[in-house]
């Protein structure tokens, strides 16, 4: 039986439904699975070049692996709490702390020497550490249950688990359950306003079904790389990536689905209705993926390893989401019809000539005073923009990584209340055993530092120095908490002297010196990448407008959106969130996210304009251009910004920076630079703004240019 015309072209789009039902089916699943192959060790995301990444591999030829130091807190109960190191009662407990330090010698997990019990200089606690291996993964959390249930055999004391181990164990309960819990709120908030912008049942349904295709596809790419080691996920990751692909994939149907809509309201055929709404917003879409998609791969020149992780998984996550909206969303608006905007189906009254709505009121602003517009929103934005410089990245001190009292940070209080910040978690200098005795005087005399000692034998400070082809370990006790500036402070100044001793060839390295070279990394980084992604916008902004000027003019007014947003951050954080700093790679972030997400309103607002000025005329065309844009691409920054606030649900400070940058920073995009200042600076400017290309040449437009500015 032979298959008519009229029935083939009925045959793609349901072999493309079928196709992505199979996807959604058997890949789906990975959406939930990417913890699997995700790692929360924070040790596997130095920088690689950095000096302390060097002595973590000059600390293999002592026999002794990089650790993860569990620190073991007791504080006296009750009214016996001693008040003098000699006394009876802290001897006392001294003595069974030790018996339980060395009861988890043999213990699972455990690497190298366990320390013996050391009490504080007032009397009111003792403290040991237990070492850990660095690749515990899921066996982490009952390690350190053995070891809680090890010290509370201490009669007497309260036990506190700080350091390192504690604050990844924290991490790892901080990203249990992230898939589902991360993933439900997105979509339900995602459909919510969906429902509200469409006042239709059936689409907002097709739209998130095209998202989580997309999710699906993407996390099983991810989880495939990952699973040979070819890209690396952490918790971070895996929740941007799913943020990503669920605000992206809508942001793309909206364009389709309004332009599909458009359509349908002046043709009566569906095929060719899709076939022309597909046609006129392919372009946008994909140089809007390709914005985001490439700032993300220049993510691969930092030297931070988390850093490059996010590049490629970001790109496969927008990829994926082009794929999902260019195939299976077409193809099920071709099958729906008008049915897809049930109740509200298009009628010619749709057609965006017509109506007199809140965006032609904002075009009319926008064609009436157009330079006053433009000064004005250019001011409010500078003003901004002046506060960016106060925004603090050095990092996030550890009593602000939870935003939610974490049992890490409270043990990490009750440590810093009773000993030297750094104990426990020394600064590791490497150095030639010929000038061990210069380097431990030169690093006692260092501002900040309490104590420094070379490592035995045993491992621990004290006895013989252990010698390794020549080289020797001290460790170094800083006076300030490992995770504060003053340790960063005096690991920058401990370098500069251990390095002037003669012959030493001193690294350090440590967990502070870890921190302070993330810190520096994160600079440089910034200073390379930041550059790199601007001009990789501009080129794809100069081959989809055909103009020079264009391009240049939407670069400066996201990059200006981009320094009011961390203007403004910089005093919510402070003042209304109580941040003292935040995470080194937050601003780098930012900026990939806001820029490239930025220039994509840009892209959906300016080729319409192209495109109606072509026919119109410059002047028309803004007008045009804004008011058929203006309600899809407020929609579309909505849901964006109403993603990326769903990190919030994740109690780190890393993410809930993150996710108010980039919500506030695509707000003020969506609403200030998009609906005024550029179509305000085009309108001002004239023809002349899409220099050199056809447009900005007299008499080549159809429509002429009545009243055209000058």
């Amino acid at each position: 039986m032979s298959i008519t015309p009229r029935r083939a072209r009925w045959l793609v789009p349901v072999l493309l439904v079928a196709v992505w039902l199979g996807v959604g089916g058997v890949l789906g699943p990975y959406a939930g699975r990417l913890g699997e192959v995700a790692t929360n060790d924070q040790a596997a995301f130095l920088p690689r070049s950095a000096e302390s990444t060097e002595v973590i591999t000059a600390q293999r030829a002592f026999r002794q692996d990089e650790t993860l130091p569990a620190i073991v807190v007791w504080t006296a109960t009750g009214s016996g709490a001693a008040t003098a190191a000699d006394d009876t009662g802290i001897q006392d407990r001294r003595a069974a702390a030790d018996r339980a330090l060395a009861s988890l010698a043999d213990a699972p997990g455990v690497r190298g020497q366990v320390s013996p019990a050391l009490p504080s200089k007032d009397g009111k606690a003792i403290e040991g550490v237990v070492p850990l291996r660095t690749d515990l993964g899921d066996e982490l959390a009952p390690t350190l249950d053995r070891i809680r249930a090890a010290a509370e055999r201490v009669p007497g004391t309260t036990v506190h688990l700080a350091g390192p181990a504690a604050t990844q164990a924290d991490l790892s309960e901080a990203f249990a359950g992230i898939d589902g819990l991360l993933l439900a709120v997105a979509l339900a908030t995602v459909l919510v306003i969906l429902l509200l912008v469409y006042r239709s049942v059936l689409l907002p349904l097709v739209i998130i079904l095209s998202a989580v295709f997309a999710l699906g596809l993407a996390c099983a790419v991810v989880y495939a790389l990952a699973d040979h080691g070819v890209v690396r996920v952490d918790g971070q990751v895996q929740g941007i990536l799913s943020i990503l692909v669920i605000g992206a994939a809508t942001d793309y149907a909206l364009l389709l689905t309004a332009r599909f809509r458009e359509e349908l309201a002046s043709r009566t055929d569906r095929f060719t209705a899709a076939s022309a709404a597909l046609r006129q917003s392919w372009g946008a879409i994909v140089a809007s993926a390709a914005t985001v998609a490439l700032g993300l791969l220049a993510l691969l020149l930092s030297d931070l390893t988390n850093n490059r992780a996010l590049g490629p998984v970001g790109a496969i996550g927008i990829a994926s989401a082009v794929v999902s909206t260019l195939t299976f969303l077409p193809a099920v608006l071709v099958l729906l019809g008008r049915a897809a905007y049930w109740p509200a189906r298009p009628r010619p009254a749709d057609r965006p000539s017509a109506g007199a709505g809140i965006w032609h009121r904002v075009a009319d602003l926008v064609d009436r005073a157009p330079r006053a517009v433009w000064a004005a929103s250019l001011a409010g934005l500078l003003a901004c923009a002046a506060f960016a410089p106060t925004l603090a990245s050095r990092g996030v001190p550890l009593d602000e990584t939870f935003v939610n009292d974490a049992p890490s940070v409270a043990a990490q209080r009750t440590l810093a209340r009773h000993f030297p910040g750094g104990s426990g978690n020394p600064t590791v200098v490497i150095a030639d055993a010929a000038r061990l005795e210069r380097v431990v005087a030169t690093a006692e005399k260092t501002e900040g530092v309490a104590s420094a000692a070379p490592v035995g034998a045993s491992g621990q400070p004290g006895g013989e120095p252990l010698v390794v082809d020549g080289r020797v370990r001290v460790d170094v006790t800083l006076r300030a908490a490992a995770d504060s500036d003053d340790a960063k402070d005096t690991v920058a100044r401990l370098r500069t002297a251990v390095h002037a001793v003669p012959g030493a060839q001193a690294l350090v390295g440590g967990y502070t010196a870890q921190q302070y070279d993330t810190l520096r990394t994160a600079e440089r980084d910034r200073t390379l990448i930041v550059p790199v992604v601007l001009a990789i916008i501009f080129l794809i902004l100069t081959v989809l407008l055909r103009s020079l000027l264009m391009p240049a003019l939407l670069v400066a007014t996201v990059a200006l959106n981009f320094l009011a947003t961390l203007g403004v951050s910089a005093l919510v954080f402070q003042h209304v969130f109580g941040f003292t700093g935040t995470d080194p790679s937050v601003p780098l972030y930012g900026f990939v996210f806001l820029v490239a997400l930025g220039v994509d309103y840009n892209i959906f607002l300016m080729t319409r304009v192209r495109e109606e000025s072509l026919l119109l005329g410059v002047r028309e065309g803004v007008r045009r251009g804004l008011v058929t844009t203006g309600g899809v691409i407020t929609s579309a920054g909505v849901v964006l910004a109403a993603t990326f606030a769903a990190l919030g649900v994740i109690p780190l400070a890393f993410l809930a920076q993150i996710a108010f940058i980039v919500a506030f920073g695509v707000l003020l995009d969506t609403i200030v630079v998009r609906s005024l200042l550029v179509p305000a600076l085009v309108r001002d400017i004239g023809r002349r703004a899409w220099w050199p290309g056809p447009l900005s040449r007299s008499g080549a437009t159809g429509g002429g240019e009545p009243a055209e500015r000058a």
